[in-house]
């Protein structure tokens, strides 16, 4: 008969479970683990923050002067759009009173229609005739007939002697400052062909009187028809 164990000596065999040790006690755990999520959760917090608080900085409204403008200056009105433009269709340049006054004058230009271009010329009020006949007026080109100067209507004495060394002036003349050439609008002239021209030459070496502008008078009006 088999001894039978001692109740005292008797252990059962316990079946082993894959990685479950022996020990009741279970795995032996680090005690820094818990600091160190600790620091973890502390550092991602505080990134968060930052975050937060340089994003909130940056949508803040933020008043931005607006960038100076510079001021660019109108362009100075041009003086030669307010006169009369003397077309075919529509000739006038003036009324009779407004060149009441002897030797009064107005600028106006006159289209050229072989070259469609505008002339400046001006139109003088003549001494001791009737201002309702063409007579009473002398309209002239201020394109100089030769070269490129252009001609000017003189008023003031004085300028005529300084500019001009023409000593004895008793009214106004017409004088072409390229060549300092003067024109009696008192007197005439002869071009070939036997035709008469007012702008008597009475100083200086132009050819010629300054170019002429046939004048027609319609009820009130003073009309430019055409130039020379």
């Amino acid at each position: 008969m088999p001894d039978n164990p001692s109740p005292s000596n008797y252990k059962a065999d316990m079946p082993l479970i894959p990685g479950v040790g022996a020990s009741s006690r279970g795995p032996r755990r680090n005690p820094l683990l818990p600091l160190i999520i600790g620091f973890l959760v502390l550092g991602l917090v505080i990134l968060l923050a930052s975050r937060w608080f340089t994003r909130s900085r940056s949508t803040e409204t933020v008043r931005v002067d607006p960038p100076a403008q510079m001021e660019v200056p109108s362009p100075a009105p041009d003086p030669s759009a307010a006169l009369a433009h003397a077309t075919e269709s529509n000739p006038a340049i003036a009324e009779i009173t407004d060149l009441s006054k002897t030797w009064s004058s107005i600028d106006f230009f006159i289209r050229n229609n072989l070259t469609g271009e505008n002339i400046p010329a001006t139109i003088v009020r003549l001494p001791g005739t009737s201002a309702a006949s063409p007579s009473g007026y002398w309209a002239f080109s201020r394109k100089a007939p030769y070269g490129s100067c252009q001609l000017e209507y003189i008023t003031d004495l004085e300028k005529l002697r300084k500019d001009y060394d023409f000593r004895a002036p008793v009214h106004p003349l017409v004088g072409n400052p390229c060549s300092r050439t003067l024109y009696d609008p008192l007197k005439t002239a002869s071009l070939p062909g036997n035709i008469w021209i007012r702008g008597g030459t009475i100083q200086g070496s132009d050819i010629r009187p300054p170019f002429g502008v046939e004048i027609k008078i319609q009820g009130k009006q003073i009309l430019a028809i055409r130039s020379e």
